[in-house]
């Protein structure tokens, strides 16, 4: 048996710019972290030749080309793996349309713990690089390519996304204590709203392909990801929450679908209670929202937002990993 745990991500600033419609005419650049929310994927060996899937469902098949999970199927095409397997993966918050890159996690936990059952070594970077590769080109999901890097790798980084495809990560470098002060002020909750992130992201890169004004605010969205990268390594924690409210104003002029009026309605209502600024994380649409706050009006904005779930959490440095291997 081998478990994989891979963590999801929170992502700050840039979004957007990880799509080829904008890094294969401009060098596309996001600022995250990854969590401590997990997806654990499980790998046992049956007796049975066959092939047994459990997630939010149960699927038993005789053949890989019979599965209906789509990232599964390709995934077990990719590694020649025929049969034999059974696979369980759980998470622990929703993983589907949270915001918080689950699917992307799930597939990098997937790849790590099939290539372990193979007995097979990949560096972080290349789990990255292979999750796009199922995601995006195998099964033909319009996203983009930051989540799972995030996954893979782990920590606070740079990922930056070049014409020619390569990606890169660097870690953002912080005065001690620093990043610590920027975890303990922020506060996330859970909107409930599930969406579709291909489907925002489609809208969205057919509106800014179209508009360029809508390119202008993605731009400057991405250079927003340099600004808070100075102010971090400048231990300059405040600005954190007036960077995340102008990239939050600028991805909602990027297409109607990024927010809705009940979206607008929480934002406002923490902002009113004490946040400095926030986003709606992810593609947009739905899922979890996080805010910074200064630590003494946590307790106002708890209570301005107790229509909504609000959900602990900490950063988390070490990317995915096998955490079972027997």
């Amino acid at each position: 048996m081998i478990i994989s745990k891979t963590p999801m991500r929170l992502s700050f600033v840039g979004g957007g710019s990880d799509l080829p419609s904008y890094y294969r005419e401009n060098v596309g650049a996001v600022l995250s972290t990854s969590i401590d929310k997990f997806v654990y994927v499980t790998i046992n060996k049956r007796f049975e030749q066959g092939i047994r899937l459990s997630y939010s469902k149960t699927e038993e098949v005789l053949r890989v080309a019979d599965i209906e999970h789509r990232i599964v199927k390709a995934t077990l095409d990719k590694l020649g793996i025929d049969g034999g397997v059974e696979i369980t993966s759980v998470a622990d918050i929703p993983s589907r349309g949270s915001g918080l890159g689950s699917s992307s996690s799930f597939t990098v936990g997937l790849l790590h713990a099939l290539y372990a059952y193979q007995g097979r070594y990949r560096p972080k970077l290349s789990l990255g690089e292979e999750a796009c590769e199922v995601e995006i080109d195998l099964c033909g999901e319009p996203i983009g390519k930051q989540d799972q890097y995030a996954a893979a790798m782990g920590g606070l980084n740079i990922i930056k996304f070049f014409p020619d495809e390569t990606v890169t990560v660097e870690p953002v470098v912080a005065p001690a204590g620093v990043t610590e002060t920027i975890q303990s002020e922020l506060l996330m909750f859970y909107t409930g709203i599930v969406r579709s992130a291909s489907g925002v992201l489609k809208q969205q890169s057919q509106e800014v392909d179209a508009d360029p004004a809508k390119k202008a605010a993605l731009r400057r969205m991405t250079d927003l990801v340099d600004v808070l990268r100075d102010e971090i390594s400048g231990g300059n924690t405040e600005a954190l929450g007036e960077i995340l409210h102008e990239n939050w104003t600028l991805k909602k002029s990027l297409t109607s679908a990024v927010s809705t009026g009940e979206i607008d309605d929480h934002y406002a209502r923490a902002r009113a209670a004490g946040a400095r600024g926030g986003k709606l994380l992810g593609a947009g649409g739905g899922g979890f929202m996080v805010f910074s706050v200064p630590k003494e009006r946590h307790g106002e904005v708890i209570k301005a937002m107790s229509h909504l779930r609000h959900v602990d959490f900490a950063f988390e440095n070490m990317g995915s990993s096998i955490v079972f291997y027997q």
